[in-house]
């Protein structure tokens, strides 16, 4: 019996002295796991913090994409501070890593169209094709846009609908920007019979945009015979405006030319001038300009 309690008492004590040696061991793990933790997240912290102001400050780059940028390097800095707190407890971080990148490669397959969206979206607001507020159309959308986002852009319609357009829709087509030059060309037609005098015709179309307060000088208004038809002669007149004024300017030169010829029918206004739509603010969209022969 004395011999049981010797050994008992013996086991017992290179048990605990087992046991404190494996707790002096792993509390030095544990407080460098823990001093790598704060410092890896303070230093995640500071490093996107100095990624998103540097961003911010180079032109072109939009906010969206600026923070977008900066929480991927943060979260790619906590999962590496991670894996090197895992590191310390002697797990293999080669085969963590391997698994994380079998589950990238999953999820990037599973979210194939999401990925192509956030991707198009990214060289939207890296290329700025549009900007928020400008009247774009495309094969499939149009509209003014009120936010441009990583998976979609948000846009108003000319009868005032909301619509969402994803990105990838609006990179794989091309797109017409009718608010980003400053100045815009239209042009009007009127109809003058072969007996009539053309001459006048066409001197009064000058002077109708000459006297326009509206009506860009430079470039300068024009005013041609565009087509001989079977009964008539087609002339055109071009003019610029502003892109602002280019709405109101093309209705306002309709009802001018109108009026012209009301006394003296040399010539009648074309009804083939489409009137554009109207956007909720009330000022010029844009409709796409009446084709022309050059």
């Amino acid at each position: 019996m004395e011999q049981q309690a010797a050994d008992v008492l013996l086991a017992t004590q290179t048990a605990l002295s087992q046991a404190s040696a494996l707790a002096v061991q792993y509390s030095f793990s544990v407080l460098g796991a823990v001093i790598l933790l704060v410092l890896g997240w303070a230093l995640a912290g500071f490093t996107s913090r100095w990624a998103y102001e540097g961003l911010s400050r180079v032109h072109g780059i939009d906010e969206t994409l600026a923070r977008f940028f900066t929480n991927v390097l943060r979260y790619a800095l906590l999962i590496l501070v991670f894996i090197t707190v895992l590191g310390q407890f002697g797990v293999q971080t080669a085969s963590i890593i391997a698994t994380l990148g079998a589950a990238g490669l999953a999820i990037g397959l599973a979210l194939q169209g999401t990925l192509q969206n956030i991707a198009a979206g990214i060289m939207l607001l890296i290329l700025r094709p549009f900007r928020v507020g400008e009247y774009i159309e495309t094969s499939s959308v149009a509209g003014t846009v009120r936010e441009i986002g990583l998976f979609a852009t948000e846009l108003k319609t000319g009868d005032g609908l909301y619509r969402l357009a994803p990105n990838s829709t609006l990179w794989n087509t091309p797109i017409t920007n009718f608010s980003r030059e400053p100045t815009r060309r239209n042009e009007l037609k009127i109809s003058v019979a072969y007996e009539d005098d053309i001459d006048l015709a066409m001197e009064r179309l000058m002077n109708l945009a000459k006297a326009h307060s509206r009506v860009l000088t430079s470039p300068a208004p024009s005013v041609f015979i565009d087509s001989l038809g079977d009964g008539t002669i087609s002339v055109a007149l071009r003019y610029w405006a502003k892109t602002g004024d280019w709405w109101l300017v093309s209705r306002d030169m309709v009802k001018r030319v109108k009026l012209a010829f009301d006394d003296n029918p040399d010539a009648a206004p074309d009804a083939s001038d489409t009137a554009p739509a109207k956007t909720s603010n009330g000022k010029a969209t844009a409709e796409k300009p009446t084709p022309t022969r050059q």
